[in-house]
């Protein structure tokens, strides 16, 4: 694996533009990520590398060059992301980089691929997004790390504030992001969850770049740090992704061509961290006309035969359906 080359401005002095990519994978209920590590940080990081104006047409084609290069993969369908700039946020993968001095200005990427292939990059692997946020899967229920670890540290933070108006402003916060007191789990907030505990000093992150006016508490439990601001990146890209169910059919991205619904609810119940009603989805794709089924059967272990289905893309280029119900399973039911 070719590791990233020192960052060179590109367009003016002191001025870094580099090319993340958050790239996800599914595979039966687990989606992951891929990530490399030994790519001028000894830190598990995204895909990254600067882009060359001289090199580079556009942002796109350097992305797809640095994510060959650093782990083998191929990119299939990519979007752009976000565009990260905030002064500090490189910290230290700048430095890391030979970029000292610079400012960073990091133009993130989505990609979504079928199934997650093998690689060639030294380093490169696939990483199941719970190993860097663990409180974000709520398929069997409430994480324990919420109530035994975050909830009590957020808590301590609340009381911690100077005042009756902070402390009821920090309170507001974290009830809402975290669902603290019976408040509902909001599942396209996980940007704000992972930002509020590196605000709080709760995270590794928060401690190893923190100044003279940050003093971080990091806590165990918390998931695995990454580069930079690798974590915020990724977790943006969750947000992002899980907001997209609702009003694109971007799962189909992530599946095979051929696919049972089973597979498909499992898949969709990966990205939005929670159980859905099987009957109450199936009716909602059924009204969609997201699906056909194609007559062929899959072999089940120890059950009947499932149907293959196959999303009918024909349908979205003629923009007959939208987005994706995923009705919640509630408790009991």
């Amino acid at each position: 694996m070719r590791s990233a080359p020192p960052l060179k401005p590109a367009g003016y002095d002191g001025l870094v533009v580099g090319l993340n990519a958050v790239i996800f994978a599914a595979k039966e209920s687990e989606i992951s990520v891929l990530v490399a590590k030994g790519v001028a940080t000894p830190e598990t990081a995204l895909p990254f590398g600067p882009f060359d104006p001289e090199k580079h047409r556009t942002f796109e084609i350097g992305l797809r060059e640095w994510v060959r290069e650093q782990t083998g993969f191929e990119l299939g369908y990519v979007e752009q992301l976000y565009t990260f700039g905030d002064r500090g946020r490189e910290a230290p993968l700048a430095a890391l980089a030979g970029a000292e001095g610079g400012r960073v200005i990091s133009v993130g990427y989505l990609g979504l691929a079928p199934e997650p292939r093998t690689l060639k990059g030294a380093g490169a692997s696939w990483a199941p997004w719970s190993r860097f946020y663990p409180w974000e899967d709520h398929r069997g229920g409430r994480p324990a790390v919420l109530n035994e670890v975050i909830e009590p540290a957020l808590r301590n933070w609340i009381d911690e504030a100077a005042g009756p108006g902070a402390r009821a402003a920090r309170y507001d916060r974290a009830r809402a992001t975290f669902a603290l007191d019976d408040a509902p789990w909001t599942e396209e907030r996980a940007l704000d969850r992972y930002e509020l505990l590196y605000e709080a000093g709760l995270v590794p992150e928060a401690a190893r770049d923190q100044s003279g006016e940050h003093f971080a508490h990091p806590i165990e439990g918390l998931g695995e740090p990454m580069a930079s601001d690798h974590r915020r990146i990724l977790a943006t890209a969750i947000s992002r992704l899980r907001g997209k169910l609702k009003y694109r059919p971007v799962v189909f991205e992530l599946m095979p061509e051929l696919f049972t619904l089973s597979q498909l609810q499992r898949v969709v119940e990966a990205i939005a961290g929670y159980p859905i009603h099987k009957q109450n989805f199936r009716r909602a794709l059924d009204r969609a006309g997201f699906v056909e089924g194609t007559g062929r059967m899959q072999s089940q272990t120890g059950g009947r035969p499932a149907e293959l289905y196959r999303f009918r893309r024909e349908a979205v280029r003629k923009g007959e359906v939208l987005g994706l119900a995923t009705p919640r399973l509630k408790d009991g039911a």
